[in-house]
């Protein structure tokens, strides 16, 4: 079974009602992205981060999957499908997914805020208060990857991706690094798709663009992929 590996991005849970994660005037929900996605925002002011993500939380337990999340994940029939997502939501696991990498983290985990990899709670759609703690009386914060923090998970999706036989970007115009900095260590040669309603360029060989959004883009990669089987 040949091994396809998705580099997903906001767009592709954009068309479930979820904002995309930065807007070209660096809001996020009307928010300044400094102050909710930042190590130093988080410091600066822990409650507001915390109501943020909070009210992230209630979105994204009424949104449903859309037809790119369910066609992603039906194509498990016929590949070893790995999802390495940008996006903090749970989209892709509801829609059946099985193999799905967050590199960006979580919004249903929680961590104690001096801790990356350990301590880790998955609280569903709760919410986080401050003034929360582990047992040891250290505040909780969202399990997700602020600017100013370390990628954890990237090695291991890198890995994925430099043994893919077939390689989908779907969702993100790969202007976020460091994840988008991963379709470096795809082999040379291997088909690369990318679905996005605008004209992205790409310097590899074998790329094709679907210049659609995702939902329709994805119903038109099926029908390539399954009628090259």
């Amino acid at each position: 079974m040949k091994k396809l590996v998705v580099l997903s991005g906001a767009g592709v849970s954009a068309e479930s009602g979820i904002k995309t994660f930065r807007d070209s005037d660096g809001l996020w929900e009307n928010y300044d992205v400094r102050d909710v996605a930042s190590i130093e925002g988080w410091y600066r002011d822990r409650k507001t981060v915390l109501n943020f993500y909070n009210d992230r939380r209630r979105q994204i337990e009424q949104a449903q999957p859309n037809e790119a999340h369910l066609i992603i994940a039906e194509l498990q029939k016929w590949y070893d499908v790995v999802v390495a997502t940008q996006n903090i939501d749970n989209l892709h696991e509801r829609a059946g997914s099985k193999n799905v990498i967050h590199l960006h983290g979580e919004i249903t985990k929680v961590r104690p805020e001096d801790r990356e990899d350990s301590g880790i709670v998955d609280i569903g759609y709760k919410d986080v208060n401050f003034g929360d703690t582990d047992k040891r009386g250290v505040q909780l914060r969202p399990h997700i990857v602020w600017f100013g923090e370390a990628v954890p998970k990237l090695e291991e999706a890198a890995g994925e991706v430099s043994k893919a036989d077939i390689l989908l970007i779907i969702g993100t115009s790969l202007a976020v690094y460091p994840a988008a900095g991963l379709v470096r260590y795809v082999n040379y040669g291997i088909p690369i798709y990318l679905i996005d309603p605008k004209r992205i360029d790409l310097d590899y060989n074998n790329f094709t663009q679907i210049q659609d959004v995702a939902s329709k883009g994805m119903e038109r990669l099926k029908e390539l992929l399954l009628n090259n089987k």
